[in-house]
């Protein structure tokens, strides 16, 4: 199917589930392209919403045979949403309509294009933002697709640009459908692969840590001996990786002792990077973290390796504002800060909220997380419970259930906080629902206190009920 597909016949495309953010981003290339976008999906608030009404993407809500018509030309669709079974899919089937999982599409949209992919458990879409921004500033007219709801500067997370031979992307070991058990990435032919961190994640994919060592392998192990693998040297479970890979070159970067790239002269919001033959540096940022200084140190050695000179690679670094739900500022009020942020796995939890704490060293952090998935709470608990660590007050709210999978009553947020409390944190509270949430935040927050929402579901959408219990009290 995916090889009978030339986008140059195609007029009319349909998405179903368009607010997905993957999907998002492709849809925004479609209409670079020139193509009549159309889509639909749930009615739930999305990070994307605001992005699709910008560019005129009118969604319809839910899904029907009737959202399909015989002038549709490719109908693309996620592993949500009940996958090749939706109504939609099977309508568009019926009627002889090309279909496409978004990871076969990607892969096609991407094909002919100098692929720039990243890739890990944490990290992958900031660093693909990070690189977009490098590559634009660098008047390389890069086309992107990247996972989240909008990149500044640049105002969209997703472009295809005709004049520029570079696809920045995000590599995802997710299988690609239902029915489609190949990790989402095997449809990319990087030539430059980011990889971030390796970590066990969605353990309703993957057995345990080795099964995602092979899928990572069989991916990295498609650049060619002109390409670059460019690896996280600070993470354990990397250097383990690159120990066992043969055959793919590749270099490694970090604070840890053996890295290629050194990260060196490192400041709150700067640092240089240093290899054998060459430095980069200062480059300054506009984000916080630790980990932005990595994900930084990432795009700027793919960009190096790619050909943009030092002086771009540090004007488009420090051009870049960050993107939805990364560490994201929403809000002041009375001298409490609101963040939101994405991470839902431990590792990135501990990061971001290290972030936050250098950030504040002398203020309250209220952290309030939403975790994602039941498969991934239950296997990853005694991660999950040690990774907040530097938060004052934690916060659980039940748990957000994928549409993929079914609820497993051996797992819920009571059991979580449980685990934390006993690892020695003493202020954790289940709070199931936002009602429950506001009333905690209404008797209990203060000025100074820095409140920080966080996972992969819908806990974004609860900050206008967060703000609005906050501006009450003044």
């Amino acid at each position: 199917m995916t090889e009978t597909i030339d986008l140059k016949n195609i007029k009319k495309i349909h998405f179903t589930g368009i607010k997905g953010v993957g999907m998002t981003a492709l849809a925004l290339c479609s209409q670079d392209l020139g193509m009549t976008v159309t889509g639909s999906d749930i009615e739930e608030s999305f990070v994307t919403d605001k992005i699709l009404s910008k560019r005129g993407v009118a969604w319809k809500k839910g899904f029907s045979k009737e959202h399909v018509d015989k002038e549709t030309d490719l109908l693309i669709f996620t592993g949500a949403h009940a996958g090749e079974a939706n109504i939609e899919v099977l309508t568009a089937v019926r009627l002889a309509i090309p279909v496409l999982s978004h990871a076969q599409a990607l892969g096609i949209f991407a094909a002919g294009k100098y692929q720039i992919a990243t890739c890990g458990v944490g990290g992958k879409s900031t660093t693909a933002s990070i690189l977009a921004t490098v590559f634009d500033k660098s008047a390389k007219h890069p086309s992107f697709a990247v996972g989240v709801g909008n990149i500044e500067p640049l105002g969209v997370p997703g472009k295809y640009d005709s004049l520029g031979k570079d696809f920045i992307l995000e590599a995802d070991e997710y299988f690609a459908s239902t029915v489609d058990r190949k990790p989402r990435f095997s449809y990319l032919n990087p030539k430059v692969v980011i990889l971030t961190n390796l970590e066990y994640d969605h353990p309703d994919v993957y057995e345990n840590v080795e099964a995602v060592f092979r899928a990572f392998a069989s991916f990295v192990k498609k650049i060619p001996a002109n390409g670059l693998l460019i690896a996280c040297w600070d993470n354990l479970n990397v250097r383990r990786f690159l120990k066992r890979l043969s055959g793919v070159p590749y270099t490694t970067y970090g604070k840890t002792k053996g890295a290629d790239w050194v990260l060196e002269n490192i400041k709150d919001f700067s640092f240089s990077l240093k290899a054998k033959d060459k430095t980069i540096g200062p480059i300054k940022l506009q984000v916080p973290g630790e980990f932005n200084k990595l994900n930084a140190s990432a795009a700027a050695i793919a960009a190096d390796f790619s050909g943009i000179d030092t002086y771009d690679i540090k004007i488009g670094i420090q051009s870049y504002l960050g993107t939805k739900r990364r560490l994201e500022k929403i809000a002041d009020i009375s001298g409490i800060d609101l963040y939101d942020d994405y991470a839902h796995h431990p590792t990135e939890i501990n990061a971001t909220l290290k972030a936050v704490r250098s950030l504040f060293p002398k203020r309250r952090i209220i952290v309030i997380f939403q975790p994602h998935t039941y498969s991934r709470t239950r296997k990853l608990l005694e991660e999950f419970s040690s990774c907040f660590s530097f938060a004052d007050i934690v916060i659980i709210t039940d748990i957000y259930a994928s549409a993929r999978e079914a609820k497993d009553c051996q797992i819920n947020s009571q059991i979580v906080v449980n685990k934390i409390i006993a690892k020695g944190k003493k202020i954790v509270k289940y709070l199931f629902d936002i009602q429950s949430v506001t009333r905690f935040l209404n008797e209990n927050a203060r000025k100074g206190d820095i409140i920080i929402t966080m996972g992969a579901g819908d806990i974004f959408s609860w900050h206008d009920k967060i703000k609005a219990i906050l501006k009450n009290r003044q």
